[in-house]
């Protein structure tokens, strides 16, 4: 069994990395078209989809010692599922990766949205991944109208880097990238 980092459990949420075993938790997740509103312009994903590009994906970056992934946020005396936290290095998906400047991204039930669990699940995430000797900043890059999102980049302390067209293989978008230091 490889060594995996521990994300402790917060006031109100428990953490768990996900594997490829979860894609129909994944799935769940991507049925709600607010939820999608800001990933692909609110379309759900295709079991497919997320078999064929989004578990592919994931574990490209998995790694549990690092702390990359996705991990599951669930309440922590019920289990009930409200959304997740992905961790992976900035531009993991170039040739030019940047392993001390660690990308924080989430999607939650619009069930979950507005009681703070994103800002909480990021929190006790980002405190576990800079814990490592080798992080120096945290980021996180957002649709420039997801006021939401960008919500909680600020409470994590974040301040606004740049705006830009950010290119990804599964789609280019404009983006606002935040930032923090942690060292």
């Amino acid at each position: 069994m490889e060594k995996q980092i521990k994300i402790e459990n917060s006031s109100r949420l428990s953490y768990r990395l996900l594997g490829k075993e979860d894609a129909q938790i994944l799935w769940q997740l991507d049925q709600d078209p607010e939820v999608m509103k800001f990933i692909n312009g609110g379309k759900p994903n295709s079991m497919e989809t997320i078999n064929d590009v989004f578990i592919p994906r994931m574990l490209a970056y998995l790694n549990a010692e690092q702390g990359w992934g996705i991990w599951q946020v669930c309440d922590k005396n019920t289990q009930e599922y409200f959304g997740w936290v992905l961790v992976r290095p900035m531009d993991f998906f170039t040739d030019t990766p940047k392993l001390d400047d660690i990308e924080l991204g989430w999607r939650f039930f619009q069930k979950s949205w507005g009681k703070g669990y994103a800002t909480e699940a990021a929190i006790a995430i980002k405190n576990a991944i800079a814990s490592q000797t080798n992080i120096h900043h945290v980021s996180a890059l957002a649709y420039e109208d997801n006021i939401g999102s960008i919500g909680v980049m600020k409470k994590l302390g974040m301040e606004f880097i740049k705006r830009y067209e950010h290119k990804d293989p599964i789609g280019d978008f404009m983006a606002v990238h935040y930032q923090m230091s942690v060292k």
